[in-house]
C-alpha cells in the first residue's frame, strides 16, 4: 500500500491541480505520478515540492484532443507500486445535455407533488 494521499484542489484553465503528501518517507523522496486516459499516459504531468509545507503540488494539464462526448475519466497513480491515487472525470457534450434536461424535469415534477402535499397539509391543519 502506497503512503501518498493525493487531494484534489480545483480544474482552472485546463490543468487541474492536487495536493500530494507523504507519509514515512525520507527528506530526498521524490514522487512519481503518472496519469492516464484510455490507457495512454498523458504529457506535462508536473509534480512541484513545496518545501515550505512539506507536500507536492501536481498539475495534470488536460490535453484538448481527450475531451469529446461523454465522460472521460483521467487515472493518477503512483509509478513505484502502481497504486492509483486518485482519478478525475470530465462530463461534455449533447449526451450529457439531455439527461441534465431529463432530470430538471423529474425534479421539477417531484417538487410541484411536494407543493401540494404542503399546501393540502396546511388547509387540513388549519
Amino acid at each position: 500500500m502506497s503512503n501518498l494521499t493525493l487531494t484534489a484542489t480545483r480544474l482552472f484553465e485546463g490543468v487541474w491541480e492536487g495536493v500530494l503528501t507523504a507519509s514515512d518517507v525520507d527528506g530526498n523522496y521524490q514522487p512519481e505520478i503518472e496519469v492516464t486516459h484510455l490507457g495512454a499516459p498523458i504529457d506535462g504531468v508536473s509534480v512541484t515540492e513545496d518545501n515550505t509545507q512539506g507536500y507536492w503540488v501536481v498539475r495534470v494539464p488536460v490535453p484538448v484532443e481527450t475531451l469529446m462526448d461523454g465522460v472521460q475519466t483521467f487515472s493518477i497513480a503512483d509509478q513505484r507500486s502502481g497504486e492509483t491515487l486518485s482519478s478525475f472525470s470530465i462530463l461534455a457534450g449533447e449526451p450529457l445535455s439531455d439527461d441534465i434536461r431529463i432530470e430538471i424535469d423529474l425534479l421539477r415534477a417531484e417538487l410541484d407533488m411536494l407543493k401540494k402535499a404542503f399546501r393540502r397539509h396546511c388547509v387540513e391543519t388549519t
